[in-house]
């Protein structure tokens, strides 16, 4: 059985009489990667510096590695690192100087210092940037030692706030592999608003909309759950008119639209939705070539984190504050 390392509890944060935060409650094993998923300002900051120690909470209890937050800060802040969004830096140092500048201050032995550094550097892959002063890197790079300096004390939590934002396509899939190759030896929370970041590194997703956690399941599963999107698309050319009505007695189908905005005018595009666990395909294509349609594209289309994440965060009502 997984323990639980992270432990969050009816936790609420107001700023006179505005609610950052209301109720928010999740937990994390030991060892997984959790996404903390929502639009800006939905409070995911103000939840990950109450973890972090930088805020208090206004009500309720979060406990890392059986440590209370706020009643034992000093022993929480020993077992996080935490990255803010834009990473604490001295741009005039070196970065192996900045580690062992960190390692220090986060309370490192002596004796382990020079280890604990050269394995961040390492893990980070800044053993050939040591020498460099921080703020001639790239800032794909300064984002890495930002991340080296959070995980130099090995801590068995790792608190990242929005840790690809304003990187590059090629600097964000460095950082993702990063993160990935953390999992296991660390916890690890992240907070982001973008959506396949979320499915590509996480195991779990925690939606928060408007201060409030609307869900937490695996990517997969939180689309499994969304039923609406589910269904096929097919291109045909013909006359639609005969086929629309059997295609809707179809078993399965719940829905058939046409739609006629495709570049080819003697081409039509029918969108058809369907029950849960069901798999007409063949039986739509054969009801769309015996009536004498071409069939030129089938393509069974399924819900995306997107579609997820968009009816879960539209629906939700406002916080009363």
């Amino acid at each position: 059985m997984s323990q639980q390392i992270i432990e969050v509890e009816h936790l609420s944060k107001v700023y006179g009489s505005t609610v950052a935060i209301k109720d928010v409650h999740f937990s994390l094993d030991a060892g997984e990667i959790v996404g903390f998923l929502g639009p800006n300002g939905a409070g995911k900051t103000t939840t990950m510096r109450i973890l972090a120690g930088y805020l208090p909470a206004t009500t309720g209890t979060a406990r890392i590695a059986g440590y209370d937050v706020h009643r034992d800060s000093m022993q929480v802040r020993r077992r996080i690192g935490y990255l803010p969004e834009t990473p604490p830096l001295y741009p005039e140092m070196t970065v192996k100087g900045f580690l062992h500048f960190v390692a220090k201050i986060k309370g490192v032995k002596a004796s382990n210092r020079r280890d604990r550094v050269h394995r961040a550097m390492q893990r980070c892959q800044l053993i050939d940037r040591e020498n460099m002063v921080i703020r001639k890197l790239s800032k794909g790079y300064r984002q890495r030692v930002g991340i080296a300096s959070a995980i130099v004390h090995e801590p068995p939590v790792i608190i990242l706030d929005e840790p690809t934002v304003g990187l590059d396509p090629r600097q964000i899939i460095e950082v993702r592999n990063l993160i990935r190759s953390l999992a296991g030896e660390h916890t690890i929370i992240l907070s982001t608003h973008i959506l396949p970041e979320a499915s590509m590194i996480c195991d779990r997703v925690t939606i928060i909309n408007q201060g409030r956690v609307v869900t937490t399941n695996t990517p997969e599963d939180l689309q499994a759950q969304l039923k609406s999107s589910a269904g096929y698309e097919l291109e045909v050319a013909g006359l639609t008119k005969k086929v629309l009505p059997l295609l809707q007695k179809v078993s399965g189908v719940v829905q058939v639209s046409e739609n006629d905005s495709l570049l080819n005018s003697d081409r039509h595009l029918i969108k058809i939705a369907c029950a849960p666990d069901s798999e007409p395909g063949k039986d739509i294509a054969a009801i769309v070539i015996e009536q004498g349609l071409d069939l030129y594209e089938l393509r069974r289309t399924r819900p995306s984190l997107e579609d997820v994440f968009l009816e879960l965060t539209t629906e939700e009502p406002a916080i009363e504050g």
